[in-house]
């Protein structure tokens, strides 16, 4: 399967609501945004807190969890 292209860069918003799916999935333990448009996340709570550049960061973040999971789900097709 070909990877989807983008015709735009993701937004602060579509960055923010994959941030509050992992968070609220228990994939990620934090992610926040701060004023200079970076990102602090953190995947457990007593973890490092890893600074993430912006928006597209976070898009790649999701998609590679996302990734992960899928790699080790069962193929039952």
């Amino acid at each position: 399967m070909q990877p989807r292209t983008r015709s735009s860069a993701p937004t602060v918003a579509e960055a923010g609501a994959w941030a509050d799916v992992l968070v609220r999935r228990g994939l990620l333990h934090r992610a926040v945004l701060v004023p200079s448009g970076q990102w602090l996340v953190q995947y457990e709570p007593e973890g490092p807190v890893r600074v993430v550049a912006g928006p597209a960061e976070i898009v790649e973040l999701a998609a590679a969890i996302q990734y992960r999971i899928r790699s080790k789900e069962p193929r039952t097709r």
